[in-house]
């Protein structure tokens, strides 16, 4: 599946990168708070919550800081109202990209973005401009020490997902955006909190890209996903496995 392997290659990207990124402590509170103020602030009862949490943990935050984080959004009047936007543009070459924020205010970021685009080969279209290329889906993910290829497999067909992709780095589980809640809910049984439970766009279509125009492209998705308000980058290209991992060196 083209848009399963593109989605591969942009973790393995960000995971590289994580260590250096001064703001990804800010991001995962940003999200911990919003999850805790649209729901309950109890992670188990709190199933997005309790996927922003385990991130969290992931990324080796304390449980002092995610408790202050989620007490603190709990707290009415305490704390920055956020919204949820998406932003969709076109990036060197035609690749079609989708931006979703946290932001406490829609003009500043949208501004950013916009300028982030122009600067870099790219432009910011209207909403749904580059959605239709994109295809929404739920997907968990996995430590390989969850369990064995098959024995995930078999619980995920199970509990009604649609794929498996395991390997080495761990199990990466699909399913269609009104099964996620039944499925996340089966494999927490089974194999407890998954690392990342969420709802991702995955292209339908791709471009090949060589090495040098992939360079362009990832540029380009390293500035939007560096901003402080955005939360995801998504795009609809393909990458030699060589040159991606020369890329991401």
């Amino acid at each position: 599946m083209a848009g399963h392997s593109h989605a591969k290659n942009i973790m393995h990207r960000k995971a590289a990168q994580g260590a250096k990124k001064a703001a990804a402590f800010g991001k995962l509170i940003r999200e911990i708070s919003v999850s805790a103020k649209q729901g309950l602030p109890d992670p188990a009862m709190n199933p997005r919550l309790r996927a922003a949490v385990k991130a969290a943990l992931v990324a080796n935050m304390t449980r002092d800081t995610i408790d202050r984080a989620i007490k603190r959004a709990a707290t009415a009047g305490v704390g920055e109202d956020y919204q949820e936007m998406r932003y969709e543009g076109y990036g060197p070459y035609g690749i079609a990209v989708i931006v979703e924020a946290l932001t406490d205010n829609r003009n500043r970021t949208g501004g950013d973005l916009r300028s982030i685009f122009a600067k870099n080969g790219g432009a910011l279209g209207e909403t749904n401009s580059v959605a239709f290329q994109f295809e929404r889906k739920g997907v968990l993910r996995y430590p390989a020490s969850a369990g064995d290829a098959d024995t995930m497999l078999e619980a995920a067909i199970e509990a009604g997902a649609d794929d498996v992709e395991s390997g080495p780095e761990g199990h990466e589980v699909s399913c269609a955006v009104e099964d996620f809640a039944s499925v996340r809910d089966a494999l927490e049984a089974k194999f407890g909190t998954a690392e990342a439970a969420k709802l991702e766009w995955w292209p339908t279509t791709t471009v090949d890209l060589d090495e040098e125009r992939a360079r362009e492209v990832l540029k380009l998705l390293d500035l939007l996903d560096d901003h402080d308000d955005v939360q995801n980058v998504y795009a609809n290209f393909e990458v030699d496995a060589a040159a991606m991992e020369r890329l991401s060196a």
